[in-house]
């Protein structure tokens, strides 16, 4: 093989990539721009990296002042969720300092010393700040939780009620208001949270602006009847930019940014009153809501624009460094296979290239991916040894390919890692999708993790069919593609195992739809709620790439061992 056709080759390949990424890349529209002016409200809650309520780990003053002096320019006003501790009784003084109106909040659970202490701070802030303390609201989906009755609630709301000047709401999910309908006559204004991403029967982003509308109409329709006119406060809307997708609701920086526009394009043209969730990403929720519930915020935990107001947006701008870093990995892994490639035949030189750029790019995505989702040491020290498991496998792989494709019988000890690596990520994906199956409502789906080892079965398919000529004449079997007989007793188990892990991801996905109060309600008896339930499951991309990933993984182990074959 030339030095000038290798040449060439990869000048190919790496034209086809710098293409793909870039079109791929684009800046996307992303709606309407939001009209000039400063928002409405944004939930408030100063936890940078580090720093968490579960914890009781709290930010100093000054992280709040240099939040609030941020927002200043962003919004009218903010919403706070607690009054007790971790930085949030500085709120109304500092905001005051930067022209700020403050939605007070008072967090309200299950334990009644939290409470008495919440309700006498809330009281508290709101009289020593009526200039800046504008509304107040009495607890946060408390109902939703299950942390107190109703009536015990509505105590609570009279209490403070008793006691301050500010109007006094109580916020929940809109469906708690209507299971809940005395809630209406008790607070002074309504305050509901609408999350089109979290509903039972979670909202595509083209409809989340119609389905805002439709609920806002249907909790005016309720109150009418309880108390005229009053008023509607859009206590949390927003939408994630990263995380698990929920059947026709996909997390995303585009899709954020098209939810809050069309969001604001709504609340314009119909006089809504609205606050955002949230101002920042917060690491801390990682912890109760995984990767989805971090990444809400219209600025990153390190207070970034986690995307524009105005013009097209990109998923990821920073793709043009993602793509060199790439190429320099994947040029790496030629100069260093260089005296090793001497394929005489060009689909073969192809194969290698192109495969080898691949993992390139798995390597750069799952190092971002993982990172960038990363909240504490032992999550990164996680992303750090899958990173170097993917590097492990690469390698192996490599030397695999590069055997096949030079037509040298394969190597004992090499065949022995691979499958020893394979298990590994094969034990990995059974525990994720245990995971995902039983109570995967947070958890995001592993793909990246495991794009790596899925292409690489792909690839040693498809070096085997050049070396053998004949797809009919190529054998699938995992000792097969690893180069030698290592023994197979136990991998038709391996195949059932997989097989079975993807059949039960498909019935958790459906069921964890099938127990959800507002769908059961919308659809009774499991004959009209199953296939509603089955279409969101198998509509969620992200499942079907995972069921790939296990299928694709099992397929190899499904092949008949050949007699052993001594060294």
């Amino acid at each position: 093989m030339s030095s000038a056709r290798l040449l060439l080759c990869t000048f190919a390949v790496l034209l086809v990539h710098a293409s793909v990424a870039w079109f791929v890349n684009q800046p996307r529209d992303a709606g309407v721009d939001v009209p000039a002016g400063k928002l409405m409200s944004l939930s408030f809650a100063p936890f940078r990296e580090g720093f968490s309520p579960l914890e009781e780990i709290f930010p100093p003053k000054e992280h709040v002042d240099e939040d609030l002096s941020l927002l200043a320019d962003k919004t009218l006003s903010v919403r706070t969720y607690s009054s007790v501790g971790g930085g949030m009784e500085n709120v109304p003084e500092l905001a005051r300092k930067h022209g700020l109106a403050v939605i007070q909040g008072g967090w309200l659970g299950y334990g009644y010393l939290d409470n008495k202490k919440e309700v006498d701070a809330l009281i508290k802030s709101a009289n020593a700040n009526p200039d800046v303390v504008k509304r107040v609201i009495v607890g946060n989906e408390v109902l939703l939780r299950g942390d107190m009755d109703v009536d015990r609630l509505i105590g609570y709301i009279r209490e403070v009620k008793r006691v301050v000047k500010q109007p006094v709401s109580y916020a929940d999910v809109w469906s708690m208001y209507m299971k809940h309908p005395q809630l209406i006559k008790e607070v002074d204004f309504i305050t509901i949270h609408i999350l089109p991403y979290w509903e039972d029967e979670p909202v595509s982003v083209e409809r989340a602006s119609e389905h805002l509308e439709k609920i806002v109409k249907q909790v005016e329709d309720e109150a009418r009847g309880i108390a005229p006119g009053k008023p509607i406060l859009i206590g949390e809307s927003g939408w994630p930019s990263a995380g698990r997708q929920r059947g026709l609701a996909v997390p995303g920086v585009v899709n954020e940014a098209r939810f809050i526009r069309g969001m604001i394009q709504v609340a314009t043209r119909h006089g809504f009153d609205y606050n955002i969730v949230e101002a920042f990403n917060q690491p801390w929720k990682s912890n109760l809501e995984g990767v989805v519930g971090a990444n809400w915020g219209l600025f990153s935990a390190d207070r970034k624009p986690v995307f524009p107001l105005t013009g097209p947006v990109a998923e990821n701008p920073d793709w043009l460094t993602h793509f060199a870093f790439a190429v320099l990995i994947w040029l790496t892994i030629i100069a260093a296979c260089f005296k090793k490639i001497q394929f005489r035949s060009l689909p073969s030189l192809l194969v290698l290239l192109l495969f080898t750029q691949l993992f390139s790019i798995c390597l750069v995505t799952l190092a971002h991916f993982l990172w960038y989702t990363s909240y504490s040491s032992l999550q990164r020290a996680y992303t750090v040894f899958m990173l170097f498991a993917n590097v492990v496998l690469l390698v192996f792989l490599i030397q695999r390919y590069l055997d096949i494709l030079n037509r040298r019988p394969g190597a004992g000890a090499l065949a022995f890692k691979l499958k020893n690596a394979y298990l590994f990520f094969i034990l990995l994906a059974l525990y994720k999708t245990y995971g995902l199956a039983v109570a995967g409502r947070y958890l995001s789906f592993p793909i990246e993790q495991f794009a790596l080892p899925v292409l690489g079965i792909v690839g040693l398919v498809a070096c085997q069919w050049l070396a053998s000529g004949n797809i009919k004449g190529c054998d699938l079997g995992f000792d097969q593609l690893c180069g030698w007989n290592i023994g197979g007793r136990h991998d038709r188990l391996i195949a059932y195992g997989l097989s079975f892990a993807a059949i039960a991801m498909v019935f958790g996905e459906t069921k964890a739809f099938l127990d959800g109060r507002d769908f059961i309600q919308a659809h009774p008896g499991l004959s009209e709620g199953l296939p509603v339930a089955l279409s969101y499951a198998l509509y969620n991309q992200q499942l079907l790439i995972w069921l790939a990933c296990l299928l694709t993984l099992a397929l190899p182990f499904w092949a008949k061992a050949r007699p052993r074959v001594e060294e």
